[in-house]
């Protein structure tokens, strides 16, 4: 395969759907997977054509990465927000209202579990029963809904303070926002039995959790303190494990999709890509 130019890169455009389902199909993506096998996927076909000959992206070759994540998203899940895609592509963490995306400026990694309760969901049939809610008992979800963006825009201000000012004294209110963010997205309906077994759990060691994602099962995350004894995390584990759920412990706030160049990577990584 011939090395491709910058100039290659100009007239380089989004694969159509049919490409990428065709795409999917050879790298055996499921339908209904997560949004990060689409970007993996797509940015390793990326790499593979040669269109970025350096270690690292551009703002616009950025954009053409996430653009043709959103592709792939529309292909499994018809019609995606695109936050999944973008925030797996810049990092860090997205403001997303009436269909704009904007990515927050300062952003503080943030340690947390990472809960998959197994339980699949469909998101569109989620979402379609959120609107059925919504026309059914306008008068009781507009303020409900009204009340999750106050929430987000609190949210909002408290990373951004985090980020400057990375003290303990923040942890208590976002705690908060999490136990009162996941009443709410019960109330509009995207709750689940294992998401609240979840929450049940982890709140025995201490720990504030809320569903992450379409809700209906998948996963949850919860918060921890940079504090927070390795015993608790370690308790709180085993305990969702005998749930039948699996758990990470990983961080939020990170970098988004990177290039590494092999003597960069861990021998592990190395060894299971061979």
């Amino acid at each position: 395969m011939g090395r491709r130019t910058n100039g290659d890169l100009e007239e380089s455009k989004p694969p159509s759907l049919e490409q990428l389902d065709k795409l999917r199909e050879f790298a055996g993506i499921a339908h209904g997977a997560p949004a990060a096998e689409s970007l993996a996927t797509l940015a390793f076909l990326y790499l593979y054509l040669a269109i970025s000959a350096k270690y690292g992206w551009t703002e616009k070759e950025l954009d053409l990465i996430n653009c043709w994540a959103f592709q792939g998203e529309r292909v499994i899940h018809g019609n995606p927000s695109g936050v999944d895609n973008a925030v797996g592509t810049w990092g860090g963490a997205l403001q997303y209202q009436s269909g704009k995306i904007t990515p927050l400026k300062r952003v503080p990694t943030l340690r947390i579990l990472l809960t998959n309760t197994k339980v699949p969901r469909s998101t569109k049939i989620l979402v379609a029963g959120v609107k059925d809610k919504l026309l059914k008992f306008p008068a009781i979800m507009n303020p409900v809904l009204d009340s999750i963006d106050a929430i987000s825009h609190e949210c909002e201000c408290v990373l951004e303070t985090m980020a400057v000012n990375p003290s303990l004294e923040h942890y208590p209110v976002l705690e908060e926002l999490f136990d009162i963010n996941q009443h709410h997205l019960n109330v509009i309906g995207v709750g689940h039995s294992s998401l609240d077994q979840l929450c049940q759990v982890t709140a025995s060691h201490g720990l504030h959790s809320k569903l992450t994602g379409a809700g209906g099962g998948g996963c949850g995350i919860t918060l921890l303190r940079p504090d927070t004894p390795s015993p608790v995390v370690e308790a709180a584990k085993r305990d969702l494990i005998t749930c039948g759920f699996e758990c990470w412990e990983t961080s939020i706030g990170a970098p988004g999709v990177c290039l590494h160049s092999p003597p960069s990577m861990k021998a592990e990584i190395l060894q299971a890509l061979r």
